[in-house]
C-alpha cells in the first residue's frame, strides 16, 4: 500500500516529467510521449515511470533511446524539484500499452458482436 508520501512524490514526479517530455516533443512535430504513470520505490530510491508514446509506430525506438538518456532526464527532473527532494530518484522508463491494449479489445468487439440473449431464450 502506497504511503501519502510516495504518493505525493509520484504526482510530483509525474506532473514534472510529464512537462519535461512535453517541451522535448515540441520540438518533433507529430509526437507525443505522455507520463501515464510513476511508482516510487517505498525508500524512493527507484520511480518507474511509464510513457505512452503517440504515434505508436515507432515506440519502442523512441523508449529505447529515452532509456539511453535517463541520467540526462533524471539531471534535468533534479533541476525542476530539487529544491523539493533530497536524493532524485533513479528513473526506469517502460512503455504503457494500457491504451493499445483497451483499443484492440474495442476493435475486437466491434468485429465480433456477441448477441443479447433474448427473453424467450432464457426460459
Amino acid at each position: 500500500m502506497d504511503s501519502l508520501r510516495t504518493t505525493k512524490i509520484s504526482r510530483l514526479l509525474q506532473k514534472e516529467l510529464g512537462e519535461l517530455f512535453r517541451l522535448e516533443t515540441q520540438k518533433m512535430r507529430g509526437m507525443m510521449i505522455s507520463v501515464t504513470e510513476v511508482r516510487v520505490s517505498p525508500d524512493l530510491s527507484i520511480a518507474r515511470v511509464y510513457l505512452s508514446i503517440f504515434p505508436e509506430d515507432n515506440s519502442k525506438a523512441v523508449i529505447k533511446a529515452i532509456q539511453e538518456r535517463a541520467a540526462t532526464v533524471r539531471f534535468d527532473l533534479g533541476k525542476q524539484v530539487g529544491s523539493q527532494l533530497r536524493k532524485i530518484p533513479e528513473l526506469i522508463f517502460h512503455l504503457d500499452t494500457s491504451i493499445s491494449y483497451a483499443e484492440r479489445i474495442d476493435e475486437l468487439l466491434r468485429q465480433n458482436p456477441t448477441s443479447p440473449v433474448s427473453e424467450d431464450e432464457e426460459q
